[in-house]
């Protein structure tokens, strides 16, 4: 293979960093600017024309996937194998070294990882040993301090006594929890990279071998690399001229576990005779759609600074569309789908992006009842995630105690000290009387022999669901689910719950109290006739039981594909929906007054845009009821800093008028006459007195909102309604 062939497809950016001479090199690789293909053209000319041994080669990434990817074409490029060369994870590059060198790294050679279940559970062994209430010091909150400790570099050994309680006692656990794992030969993902680190740094013969094998480290997304494994870096290449790294400091979106953006600008200090190039050309996006992002995330400070364009014009202007509130909104997203769909595009080539995983129902809904099939990526789908699942299973015991899963599923979530005996006991009586798992723990407890601790527990389940239903008795559904959720403590456990989502947890159970008081029996499809006896709660709890099953597209099915804007990062789609752009959802409330999460916000909204090829439409609500709370959300600070020329606000065809409390009139929006106002006083005979805060439609389509004193907002059909004007 010649020289040209390797570079000749390359843009000017792209050659200049492929045929750089060996020095510190910090690509600077914009979104869609082909950094992969740098990189595997790059490890290309240094094997072909430079004539490097391929086994001296090392490329670190952070996924298997892109590992795989970046192999691939480098064996399609040179035609060769590319089983010499060293690439790979963070994590598999750091195991193979421990392998080879793990009496050196004081480990025994038959050391075992463990995945983060495995190591839950040994902190959960560990708790029990040290007889610590796990309720009190709950084993994900450990796992997640002990990770946090080791990515930083630090032992329980570095830590020192600040006279703090709660701290002293999780440097013990995490003392104890290293002692178990040295005597078990065990070593978790986090300890991989920190002893890997400890390995070069404390063996002078293993990191000159190293330094001397490895002329040339590549790294992939380096502005993610957190401080362990930048610090392993510069070990490997202290002294040298030959680390290549590719990141882009506007990319840097998971802060939140450990990524540290700093490690790009320190780059520049640790490494003074380097040279940075910028990748800038973008060839996935439009025109408009550049211009747009490259303002947004110009309002960030600090940046290395680069201005994506590209050679395929500007293409048609982002579309803003203003709903009326989030079941606007998703109606307006899917009805553009189906109209996608119908002019020939594939749903595969669709993504809705949102800011947070409880925003996915109202779109899955729609979804659904259109018969669209799309799939969660990276996720589950709301009504399959494990809080709604335990949320419902207290729901269902309540209206069925024989319900043998939803007892299983819930009589020791949270905590309350039944344990494995205790259900195993249960399970034998159950089957060795053909009864239910309800009815054979009232026979365990009252045949006796069990401890007085176990029984108490056990009593005191029983006693709650019972409790439960006695207090959700005539209350509306939404109140129901809403007592459910608070008194069975789950919203109390998942606000504890520091390491594993608890926030976005909770935000879930809320938005399930939500489903509950937008449900509607009417709408809900009947198996039979005998479903019409069903009482509402069976209802709803029959309805999230299909929605939990249906619909859901498969890999590589032609769907819709719906994900967090963090899920999206890397991929790319012909047509973006990035829905809810509001102020405290996107940016996020806890970011607005924090400059460095307001900014990784700001990057977070930045990747949402380059996502799109073509087409992007962004939407927010003037009215939101999200996580259980009616709000009136302004606009998000990052639609004020597109410019208008970049922008074109969809208007609506249909007659309508605004929110009573929305001032700035929609433009091309048309009154209809109707016997009802806004503002105006009614009453309803079930909900009772109210205020009409909406309407849309006209004739027997007309629909009117209203904020009832005693049951909140609701949406009616005004034709079915029986509405008195007071």
């Amino acid at each position: 293979m010649d020289v040209t062939s390797i570079i000749d497809s390359l843009n000017d950016a792209q050659r200049a960093a492929v045929t750089a001479p060996s020095q510190p090199m910090l690509v600077l690789a914009g979104a869609g600017s082909g950094k992969t293909r740098v990189l595997v053209h790059r490890i290309a000319w240094q094997i072909q024309v430079l004539g490097v041994p391929a086994h001296s080669i090392l490329a670190v990434t952070f996924t298997n996937k892109a590992a795989k990817e970046m192999r691939g074409r480098i064996e399609e490029l040179l035609n060769i194998s590319a089983q010499p060369l060293w690439i790979g994870t963070f994590h598999g590059i750091a195991h193979r070294l421990l392998r080879r060198h793990a009496k050196q790294a004081k480990l025994p050679e038959t050391f075992q990882v463990m995945d983060s279940s495995d190591q839950l559970r040994v902190i959960k062994r560990l708790l029990a040993s040290l007889n610590l209430d796990e309720a009190k010091w709950p084993a994900k909150q450990m796992l997640w301090y002990i990770n946090a400790q080791k990515d930083e570099g630090v032992r329980a050994r570095h830590i020192a006594d600040s006279g703090d309680m709660l701290q002293r006692q999780m440097v013990t656990i995490y003392r104890a929890y290293e002692e178990l794992c040295d005597r078990s030969g065990l070593v978790d993902f986090a300890e991989l990279l920190l002893r890997a680190h400890e390995l070069l740094r404390d063996n002078e013969d293993v990191l000159a071998f190293y330094q001397q094998r490895f002329r040339q480290v590549h790294v992939d997304e380096f502005q993610d690399t957190n401080t362990i494994q930048y610090a392993w870096l510069r070990l490997l290449t202290q002294g040298k001229d030959n680390i290549f790294v590719v990141g882009d400091d506007d990319q840097s979106i998971y802060g939140w576990r450990g990524a540290k953006i700093e490690n790009i600008y320190s780059f520049q200090k640790h490494y003074p005779n380097h040279q940075v190039i910028k990748l800038e050309q973008n060839y996935r996006s439009t025109g408009n759609i550049l211009k747009a992002a490259n303002k947004v995330i110009a309002n960030n400070d600090g940046r290395m600074g680069k201005e994506l364009w590209t050679e395929s014009g500007d293409g048609e202007p982002i579309a803003l569309y203003a709903a009326f509130n989030e079941q606007d909104e998703a109606h307006f997203v899917v009805e553009r789908i189906r109209s996608w769909v119908n002019d020939g595009g594939m749903r595969s080539d669709v993504a809705i992006l949102y800011r947070s995983n409880a925003q996915s129902r109202q779109f899955e809904e729609k979804l659904m009842t259109t018969g669209t099939p799309y799939r969660v990526y990276g996720g589950l789908r709301f009504f399959e995630r494990a809080e709604i699942k335990n949320a419902l299973a207290y729901l269902r015991l309540t209206s069925n105690r024989h319900d043998d899963a939803s007892f299983e599923r819930v009589i020791n979530t949270p905590t309350r000290g039944i344990g494995a005996k205790t259900l195993d006991e249960i399970r034998n009586i159950a089957r060795d009387r053909a009864v239910s798992l309800w009815t054979a723990a009232i026979a365990l407890l009252t045949q006796g022999g069990m401890s007085a601790r176990a029984g108490n527990a056990l009593d005191a389940f029983l006693i709650l669901i019972k409790q439960l239903d006695t207090d959700t008795v005539g209350l509306e559904l939404f109140e129901k689910v809403q007592l459910v959720v608070e008194k069975s403590q789950l919203i109390e456990l998942y606000k504890k719950d520091k390491a594993d989502k608890g926030e976005e947890k909770v935000e879930n159970l809320e938005e399930l109290v939500n489903a509950a008081r937008l449900f509607d029996k009417a709408s809900v499809q009947m198996v039979d006739e005998n479903d019409a006896n069903l009482s509402e709660l069976d209802m709803f709890l029959a309805n999230a039981a299909l929605e939990a099953g249906d619909m859901q597209g498969d890999d590589f099915d032609d769907c819709v594909q719906l994900m967090t804007l963090h899920s999206a990062k890397g991929l790319e789609f012909k047509l973006v929906f990035l829905v809810g752009v509001e102020e405290g959802l996107f940016p996020s409330q806890q970011s607005v007054d924090d400059v460095g999460r307001l900014e990784e916000e700001r990057r977070l909204c930045y990747v949402g845009m380059t996502r799109a090829m073509q087409h992007l439409y962004i939407t927010y609500a003037e009215s939101r009821r999200l996580y259980g709370r009616e709000s009136y959300p302004r606009p998000s600070r990052f639609l004020r800093e597109i410019p208008a020329e970049h922008m074109q606000e969809v208007r609506l065809r249909a007659s309508v008028s605004r929110p009573a409390t929305v001032v700035k009139p929609r433009s091309g929006s048309i009154q209809m006459p109707s016997r009802y106002k806004l503002g105006q006083r009614v009453s309803h005979v079930k909900f009772g007195e109210g205020v009409v805060l909406q309407l849309e439609g006209e004739g027997a389509q007309e629909r009117i909102q209203i904020n009832f004193k005693q049951v909140g907002i609701k949406w009616l059909i005004v034709s079915m309604a029986q509405l008195d004007v007071l």
